[in-house]
């Protein structure tokens, strides 16, 4: 079993992007919304360097004007749409640098869930399944995983929601191309806890 690719999201400091970089974390995240808790300065985010880790933007409600501009002035790999973006925006984007967000939690059965995903399957290079609703991230809330058991999903997906040492096994059950780590992995909002990230890292590196 490949290990699945690991994201940490919500990036604030410089010294826990450098202990990702250093723990083989294959993407961060940074998340450009004022609302919450973990917004980080386009200026810090232009400054950090990751080397062969991607650089990926979380956005709510820019314009894909925005997006775009962001995505040049901090040299981001991958703009993850978390406010419920149309098609016709991620095609502005890029289908190649587009993760973009589903709530699972808020369609009436697997197969609207599937539905909508298959819509959007030729604008987004990845999926992002997340709990709770759209805007919303971060919360260390957890989604309902059996939902996502009998339903198949082509386009590579991260799967996120409150994930962290205690999840992360019961997570990969569900067959995601990737894990999207955040509340689950820090002692404060946008504060890193390194024994929880090394813990994470270590099980995952055991499964493979």
């Amino acid at each position: 079993m490949a290990r699945p690719l690991v994201k940490v999201c919500g990036m604030t400091r410089m010294e826990d992007v450098q202990l990702c970089v250093d723990l083989g974390v294959d993407l961060i995240g940074f998340i450009f919304h004022p609302g919450s808790p973990r917004n980080a300065a386009p200026d810090f985010v232009a400054a950090v360097k990751t080397g062969k880790v991607s650089k990926v933007g979380v956005f709510v409600n820019q314009t894909a004007d925005e997006v775009i501009e962001i995505m040049g002035r901090c040299g981001l790999h991958a703009a993850q749409l978390h406010g419920g973006q149309d098609v016709d925006f991620c095609w502005k984007i890029g289908p190649d640098r587009v993760i973009r967000t589903f709530w699972p939690d808020t369609y009436p059965s697997p197969g609207a869930l599937v539905r909508d995903l298959e819509r959007y399957a030729e604008v987004c290079g990845h999926f992002l399944l997340d709990a709770g609703a759209k805007g919303q991230g971060g919360t260390g809330n957890s989604i309902d995983i059996d939902i996502l058991q009998d339903i198949e999903i082509q386009t590579p997906w991260f799967l996120a929601g409150g994930l962290g040492p205690d999840s992360v096994r019961r997570a990969l059950t569900a067959g995601p191309s990737g894990l999207d780590f955040n509340s689950g992995v820090e002692s404060a909002p946008g504060i890193k806890d390194e024994t929880k990230l090394r813990e994470v890292l270590r099980i995952l590196a055991e499964m493979e």
